[in-house]
């Protein structure tokens, strides 16, 4: 008996807890000025970047913003050739513009748009046209937008001393929205699968993953707000399997799930690197190394994307520590890079990675407003 206690007790010094293991440093380094801007035009916080087959790179940028301090349009897209170089704006003053969040490039090479504040996501055509509208701007004429609007109102007035009978759960998500097809409550991705059909994360409020056809009709959707399996807590960003698989970035959860693409559920994963409280410092917010939930936790997946190919890798990206995980399909992380700050290789707030191949992924930070282009050493610029 003593010998089976002992042996079981070196199995378990032997067994590294998840947390504990170590994970490679990825061999990355960051390329200076990848992009050059026009002097005229600039850069605001970046909300997303893809690369297209031509390895042309598009932005979306909280840039060109106009109107009040407080609930500025800020959307602005952004193409450039494969040396860096401006090659246009397209969409400028669109109608769709609120609040940028996502591009994406899709295997025909038009570029997909998810605008948050304006509810929208569109389609341009390689050409740079708009040819499919997701979703409706709500109209100047009402005053029930943004979605928070009742919220803030109800606080205001509470503020200013009127009695209001503000509910406990006051907030943009309660009562459970109701959802609807064909339209968006904060929308923040968009994937596709091997047939065509689209997929978007109806990120913030609707807490659901919605679908649609290769010829855009609408088809289904799925989630709602909770922690069980299938459930979502800001479904932040979303991509597709060559074997057809639906990853979801499932932030406020801090997991990764997976689903067929009816949206059965398969199976879910985290990402857990323990964090290095010496390496770097935080460009914004708070540091939060012990977090095991919510936006700001290490390893919640604020950006995601999935290399080309049969055998595809997963690149992810967080808010705190604002580090770049490579991950398998699995769930393996196979290698880490980055820290928080403001110089080259390191990050504030990552919230969109666009990754043409496992030597070569863009990764756009929202506090530190560029976007960088890491290579693996040796490989080249």
């Amino acid at each position: 008996m003593k010998r089976v206690l002992l042996a079981a007790l070196l199995l378990g010094l032997l067994v590294t807890p998840a947390r504990a293991q170590s994970v490679p440093e990825l061999p990355f380094e960051s390329v200076p000025n990848p992009l050059k801007l026009p002097h005229d035009i600039h850069f605001g916080e970046i909300a997303g970047v893809a690369v297209n087959a031509r390895g042309h790179v598009f932005v979306f940028s909280r840039g060109n913003s106009t109107g009040p301090s407080y609930m500025a349009t800020a959307s602005q897209l952004l193409e450039f050739d494969a040396n860096g170089n401006f090659v246009r704006e397209l969409g400028k003053n669109l109608n769709a513009w609120s609040y940028a969040h996502a591009v994406r490039v899709d295997p025909q090479d038009n570029i997909w748009v998810v605008d948050k504040g304006s509810n929208m996501i569109l389609r341009f055509t390689p050409e740079g046209h708009v040819d499919w509208v997701f979703g409706r701007k709500g109209e100047a004429s009402h005053l029930i937008v943004p979605p928070d609007y009742q919220t803030e109102m109800a606080k205001l007035l509470e503020r200013a001393g009127v009695a209001v009978n503000i509910p406990e759960q006051n907030n943009p998500r309660w009562p459970l929205p109701v959802h609807e097809d064909n339209s968006f409550n904060q929308p923040t991705d968009v994937a596709w699968d091997s047939d065509g059909n689209s997929y978007f994360s109806d990120g913030y409020i609707n807490s659901r993953i919605g679908k649609a056809n290769a010829r855009g009709e609408w088809v289904t959707s799925w989630g709602s707000l909770g922690s069980a399996p299938g459930q979502f807590d800001t479904p932040h960003g979303i991509a597709v399997s060559p074997a057809d698989e639906i990853y979801v970035a499932d932030r406020g959860n801090r997991r990764i799930q997976v689903f067929e693409p009816d949206g059965t559920y398969i199976r879910e994963f985290t990402i857990d690197v323990p964090v290095d409280v010496t390496r770097g410092r935080v460009v914004y917010g708070r540091a939060n190394p012990n977090g095991t939930s919510g936006a700001l936790a290490p390893g919640a997946p604020d950006a995601l994307c999935m290399t080309p190919g049969p055998d595809p890798v997963l690149f992810v990206g967080d808010i705190y520590p604002s580090r770049v995980y490579k991950v398998s399909l699995q769930g393996e992380v196979l290698g880490v890079y980055g820290q928080p700050g403001r110089n080259l290789g390191e990050f504030g707030w990552i919230h969109g990675i666009a990754c043409p191949s496992e030597d070569e992924i863009w990764v756009a930070e929202l506090i530190n407003w560029r976007v960088q282009k890491l290579v693996t050493k040796g490989t080249g610029d």
